[in-house]
């Protein structure tokens, strides 16, 4: 599952990206190495252990800490976020569409959809996808198991001919591997200034954002509700597989694919998929971009619709499903969000990250503090503030720092765990003593 959730049609969205935000060579390279491994060991180390020992969705386990009406408030964020998520990764699988059926397709700056061609194409891989979703966890798990294998040759096929055609259109003589980090740091990724509307990427900003681009699902704890299936928590290594599969080598072929669309017209800066791939891989590319996009919004919406089922328990998981996927499909109608996609994750980590600190501080923390964990069980409480404060004071505390201070999107979420961490036991030892001084 992890293979064909990160080696997906979003890589070919990401990886242009970095090439959009005027990144250098070793930025690129080095920052990926340890900002993966960074995400590796986030699974390894805070995610999968609480998941294997309590064997509970992050759902149900927010619902015994914070109460059934913040867990409400929660899911409906981490649902509609989801779905976002998951309409970009639509968007990506529609390009390859465009490209079948010709015709056109959104540019670098668009916001809103500029064709009817467009529309439909979003439409019907949205509803395909969302039928899969709404089969539940084995079959997004079988999905991915089939089409995996094949889609990571397939984006390793991207680079190499990526680079046989920069090496082919001036004649480039590639003798070592001296000639070929020259013409890594030369041709392709130059660093230099970012397109117009990017932020400059630098050696930071490569290994925060591989670090916390997935911050919603390990630091943030979602993936609590997939390590529920896991044996024991070193299985959390398998995440491994998309970091250096997905992160690593596709973002590097995705982004080699568009260093040779600029090489041939700096002027054509459209960040489409579709047409990426196919200029490599033909037909072939265009599959894999639609069954890349397939597998990644899958597990999403999957995701996404536990959710929303959490606020509704009674619902039907199929039909909520099937709901949550076209509100994904929407979302994939405006191009902007996969346009922005390397802000729009870092702002999803963000907004989910405290609840994740307030899950690690409740089952590591609490008992040896002497207060109560799971306290919104305990209590029979509906909404336990210490959480709910936690939550909102560090997401203020972030953006004041965007805002104010002048720190980025991406580096703000690793103080704002502390900031966390912090709060929640601070709030939760003042909460617990005012509850139990109120019940006698």
């Amino acid at each position: 599952m992890y293979a064909g959730e990160h080696c997906a049609g979003t890589e070919l969205m990401i990886g242009p990206l970095f090439v959009a935000a005027g990144v250098g060579a070793f930025d690129l390279i080095v920052g990926l190495l340890f900002g993966n491994a960074l995400a590796v060991l986030s699974w390894m180390f805070l995610t999968a252990p609480i998941g294997t020992r309590l064997r509970l969705t992050l759902y149900f386990q927010l619902e015994k800490i914070c109460g059934r009406n913040l867990v409400t408030l929660y899911n409906l964020a981490n649902g509609v976020m989801f779905c976002f998520l998951a309409g970009a990764m639509i968007t990506v699988s529609a390009t390859a569409l465009g490209v079948w059926f010709d015709f056109k397709m959104p540019g670098l700056n668009d916001i809103f959809p500029n064709s009817i061609g467009w529309v439909i194409a979003v439409i019907v891989v949205g509803a395909v996808i969302s039928v899969v979703a709404a089969y539940g966890y084995k079959t997004v798990a079988r999905i991915a198991n089939i089409a995996a294998p094949w889609m990571v040759l397939v984006f390793l096929a991207f680079g190499l001919i990526g680079l046989k055609q920069f090496i082919d259109a001036d004649g480039n003589q590639i003798q070592n591997a001296g000639d070929l980090w020259t013409l890594a740091r030369t041709q392709i990724w130059k660093g230099g200034d970012p397109l117009p509307g990017q932020v400059k990427f630098t050696f930071w900003h490569v290994i925060f954002f591989s670090w916390f681009c997935n911050m919603a699902m390990h630091i943030g704890m979602s993936d609590l509700s997939v390590f529920r299936y896991a044996k024991r928590s070193w299985y959390a290594i398998a995440s491994a597989a998309g970091m250096y599969v997905g992160h690593f080598m596709a973002w590097i072929s995705a982004s080699i694919l568009y260093a040779y669309q600029l090489h041939l017209n700096p002027a054509d800066t459209d960040v489409l998929p579709g047409p990426l791939a196919f200029r490599a891989a033909g037909y072939v590319g265009l599959l894999c971009v639609i069954i890349a996009g397939w597998t990644t919004a899958n597990p999403t919406i999957y995701r996404a619709g536990l959710a929303f089922q959490a606020i509704r328990p009674r619902s039907s998981l199929f039909k909520i499903t099937l709901i949550t996927g076209g509100i994904a499909t929407f979302a994939g109608l405006f191009p902007a969000i996969a346009m922005k996609l390397l802000d729009f994750v870092a702002l999803y980590g963000m907004l989910l990250m405290p609840m994740g600190a307030v899950i690690f501080v409740d089952y590591w923390l609490m008992k040896k503090v002497n207060l109560y964990p799971f306290f919104a069980e305990k209590s029979r409480i509906n909404f336990n503030w210490a959480a709910g404060l936690t939550w909102f004071l560090t997401l203020a505390t972030c953006l004041l720092l965007v805002k104010f201070a002048g720190i980025q999107i991406f580096f703000v979420s690793l103080p704002g765990w502390f900031v966390a961490a912090v709060l929640y036991v601070i709030l939760s030892w003042a909460y617990q003593k005012r509850k139990a001084y109120l019940m006698g």
